[in-house]
């Protein structure tokens, strides 16, 4: 019986009735047109007692009809064996190495992991799971339970933002912070909370990749890029795929005929894009269409991992509880369906004046809103705009109010002239002469207090200096300089200019949402002067 023996892909043996035949160095893979092989064909014994004679070698293309000739009259010729058997198993053998190669492909193709269908009981259990109150409040706690320690906010938006993906626009995540500081530990527990048929997790990234992926392969997938700089030669077409949501690229290639022809590679997204880096002035024009999570870096904060870490060594942290949790929020994240957003109060929205770029902070704001809404949609009524028939479910002041509190660190970062490095250096600093009851400093003692490197303490220096923050009074170059602060209140002013701009903004909403004016127009317009005469059909879910 014919047998074709493949555990080792450089040398396969086939075995078929009197002869014995070796593919060396195997076959190649590509090129479906051909079939370019080394053979090695030896005689079996009669008795059974192993091979016989001498061994036939021959290299050719087996689908050349003259060059298979060949080889079945110069084999037969010598190992005895008549020409028609000696075609019946080189005919036996093309059939088996193209099944071999077929299967081969078929196996290097990268597995998409298949939609899992929920048990009615899982069902339940996630539709009661987004039904229940305090669903943010919830939540959080379960990304707790899941094995995340601390970063209870950067989670909570990481989580949030990573819902967007189902929407036809999404948000995207970049998470900043020194190295050692969590990013990818962030980014990689929260995305567990993700089905995986929904994300697509990347390490390193070549120039043109983006551009074979198939059409529609991306399309609503989240992408996590575990360090930017493994991506940063696709910075371009990243940035395209997150803005324009699709991107495109015109190549040349040959026909069979070795004619040149252009052909356009079109992927389509839209795509939820997170991705952690070190060094947030290098990819500003990434970090700009991104909401920015910056670690938390505190002691307390590492007492709570290294604590952690110790209970996970001693075997006292229950893993599979926290599977558990992570596939109970899977299966939420699968009962979400697309559906319109409507936001009746975000031209009641508005930022503070200090935000740099904001009208991109703005459409991060507007749809991070939007978001909350979306992860409510089990909660919300749906409505048809009897106009156009379309279904959509509307933003309620709570979701405007969690919006704003989830997202009062990264508006007042954006607020922030300095980066988030140099202001943790300088509120520490400002912090520690407060206890020192003084205003003035030297570098020296400033490094040797907070152990740090003279190149960071030289780039914060350098660059306080520069904005304004603090001013040198007297010392040389030589003997050190001594340093006073010029500005104490920088940071709280900001906080406090914030807080009350969101506060005014949410008593403006609730005022108006009292006296129910708020509603949409007939153009499709959010506006608060006036009650719209549309009808809107409420259907309960």
């Amino acid at each position: 019986m014919a047998k074709l023996i493949s555990e080792n892909p450089e040398l396969l043996l086939y075995l078929d009735g009197k002869l014995h035949l070796t593919v060396l160095g195997g076959i190649k893979l590509t090129g479906l047109d051909r079939l370019k092989v080394t053979l090695k064909i030896r005689k079996a014994s009669p008795t059974g007692g192993g091979l016989e004679g001498a061994a036939y070698r021959h290299n050719l293309d087996l689908y050349n009809g003259i060059q298979t000739e060949q080889l079945i009259e110069k084999a037969s010729e010598t190992l005895d064996v008549s020409t028609s058997e000696t075609s019946q198993v080189i005919s036996r053998l093309i059939t088996e190495l193209e099944n071999y190669r077929a299967t081969r492909l078929e196996e290097m193709k990268p597995k998409q992991p298949e939609k899992r269908e929920l048990s009615e009981t899982e069902r339940k259990q996630a539709i009661n799971f987004l039904k229940s109150p305090n669903l943010l409040g919830r939540t959080k706690e379960a990304i707790k339970l899941s094995g995340l320690i601390g970063e209870e906010t950067n989670s909570m938006i990481a989580y949030l933002t990573y819902t967007s993906r189902k929407r036809h626009v999404p948000l995207h995540l970049m998470c900043l912070g020194a190295s050692g500081t969590g990013k990818t530990w962030l980014q990689e527990k929260v995305s567990e909370l993700m089905p995986e048929e929904d994300k697509l997790e990347i390490t390193t990234l070549s120039s043109n990749a983006f551009y074979y992926f198939g059409r529609e392969e991306l399309k609503h997938k989240l992408l996590l890029i575990e360090d930017l700089d493994g991506a940063e030669s696709v910075l371009y077409p990243l940035r395209e795929l997150q803005s324009k949501r699709k991107i495109s690229k015109t190549v040349t290639l040959k026909d069979n005929k070795g004619n040149l022809k252009t052909v356009t590679l079109n992927v389509e997204g839209p795509v939820c894009v997170s991705g952690c880096t070190t060094r947030e002035q290098l990819y500003e024009d990434n970090a700009n269409r991104c909401i920015l999570l910056y670690m938390d870096n505190s002691t307390e904060q590492d007492r709570n991992i290294m604590d952690y870490q110790r209970k996970l060594s001693a075997g006292k942290v229950d893993q599979a509880e926290e599977q558990q949790i992570r596939n109970q929020i899977k299966n939420v994240q699968r009962l979400l369906k697309p559906i319109t957003v409507k936001n009746p109060y975000a031209t009641f929205l508005q930022l503070p004046e200090a935000v740099f770029k904001p009208r991109r902070t703005m459409l991060l704001l507007l749809l991070f809103t939007e978001t909350i809404t979306y992860y409510h949609q089990y909660q919300r009524i749906l409505k048809t705009d009897t106009d156009t028939g379309e279904q959509y479910i509307e933003s309620t002041i709570e979701d405007v109010e969690n919006a704003f509190t989830l997202l009062e660190n990264t508006i007042l970062k954006k607020s922030d002239e300095l980066n988030d490095a140099c202001r943790g250096f300088f509120e520490k600093l400002k912090a520690y002469l407060k206890e020192q009851d003084t205003e003035a400093f030297y570098a020296k003692e400033v490094r040797s207090v907070f152990r740090l490197s003279p190149s960071s303490l030289k780039r914060y220096l350098f660059e306080l200096e520069r904005m304004g923050y603090i001013k040198i009074v007297r010392g040389n170059r030589y003997k050190g300089f001594e340093y006073k602060i010029n500005n104490w209140n920088d940071l709280e002013s900001l906080q406090n200019d914030s807080q009350n701009m969101v506060k005014t903004i949410l008593e403006n909403i609730k005022s108006v949402a009292r006296s129910s004016v708020v509603a949409q127009s007939a153009n499709g317009l959010h506006n608060g002067q006036k009650t719209s005469k549309k009808v809107v059909v409420a259907q309960e879910k």
